[in-house]
């Protein structure tokens, strides 16, 4: 049962990260990319109907992980309090630039609303990717099994590491150009002429940032942690996840240089997924892992939820999966196609 929903977090959270994960980065590239306010309107058209629905998926893991992991969900909370309020504020930031922009018909207002948008959409995915460098390299767990770290501490991976350090800090740059690629993508697909170019270059530009940055974070890996590989050795099947990741990215490259957009875009999804999948099934069975001991790591086994509760809970998480995907695909067909004029 254990298995089930740790499967079931890592699946959600690689739903939240591929779609919520363009408009995102389409927030990132939104004051470079559109020259004008028609364009900045067109891809707040292209993300509006879609970026609210995108983040039900961070919703559900949130409460999948309470459901499921309460150990897990008391310790990380407590441990990631200020990010995680951070986190709070600049999605609270996001919305409020997107819905206020439109409400007052004057440039300083509409420059000040963009900005807020854009800056909030780049601390989020720095953040983001900080936290899965976190969660990868290991926090301070006691034996209580609770931790707390400081925001920074000397930026060298030790033990008592804070949140920022080397690592961490090249896991938030991978996210930011991953995400880049990503959203530069999707505004491509949604979008013609000249804001469809610029998109298509910082696509390019990205590609090879999120090229140079995976090999630098898969290197440093083998260095401060190498027993995450320990997996793969023991199930060779696993490869499957970093084999797709890779043909994700050699998708992105090559559909680039085609400007195949919907091409491109399906590629930096699978190659989101298949690198999310490939860091779950490397840190398997942990959950989050002890930098002063190992043994004071929090698990699937230390850190579920009952089993009665957990199998009446995996009906209903089926039953609103299937309504969901429901939902999602009624979304995507109604608002398909490129985007004509800017509503926002």
């Amino acid at each position: 049962m254990g298995i089930f929903w740790f499967a079931a977090l890592a699946f959600m959270i690689a739903m939240y990260v591929v779609l919520d994960g363009f408009d995102l980065g389409a927030g990132i590239i939104f004051l470079k990319a559109a020259k004008t306010d028609e364009e900045r309107r067109m891809i707040l058209s292209a993300i509006g109907p879609v970026w609210d629905g995108n983040e039900v998926w961070l919703i559900a893991a949130g409460g999948t992980l309470f459901f499921a992991f309460p150990q897990l969900y008391a310790s990380s909370f407590s441990g990631f309090y200020l990010p995680l309020t951070m986190v709070l504020w600049l999605l609270i930031g996001r919305a409020l630039g997107i819905e206020l922009r439109k409400h007052v018909d004057n440039s300083l207002w509409k420059s000040f609303w963009d900005a807020v948008f854009s800056a909030s959409s780049i601390l989020l995915v720095v953040i983001f990717g900080a936290a899965l460098g976190n969660i990868i390299r290991g926090v301070p767990i006691y034996e209580n099994g609770y931790f707390f770290e400081a925001f920074w501490t000397s930026f060298k991976v030790v033990p008592e590491a804070g949140i920022l350090d080397w690592f961490t800090v090249l896991m938030a740059l991978l996210a930011v150009f991953t995400l880049i690629a990503h959203g530069a993508n999707y505004i491509a697909l949604k979008t013609e002429n000249e804001l469809q170019n610029r998109a298509r270059k910082f696509s390019k530009s990205a590609n090879w940032g999120a090229l140079l940055l995976s090999i630098a974070v898969f290197v440093s890996i083998n260095i401060i942690r190498p027993e995450a590989f320990g997996n793969f050795t023991r199930n060779f099947w696993g490869y499957i996840f970093p084999a797709l990741g890779l043909s994700g990215l050699i998708g992105m490259v090559y559909f680039r240089t085609k400007n195949k957009d919907f091409k491109a875009f399906l590629s930096s999804s699978v190659f989101i997924a298949g690198m999310l999948a490939t860091t779950a099934f490397g840190l398997y069975p942990t959950l989050l892992a002890s930098s002063i001991k190992p043994e004071f790591s929090l698990t699937i086994q230390n850190s579920k939820a009952g089993d009665y509760g957990l199998g009446v809970g995996m009906i209903w998480w089926i039953i609103g999966l299937i309504l969901a995907f429901i939902y999602f695909a009624y979304m995507f067909y109604t608002f398909k196609g490129k985007v004509k004029e800017g509503n926002y």
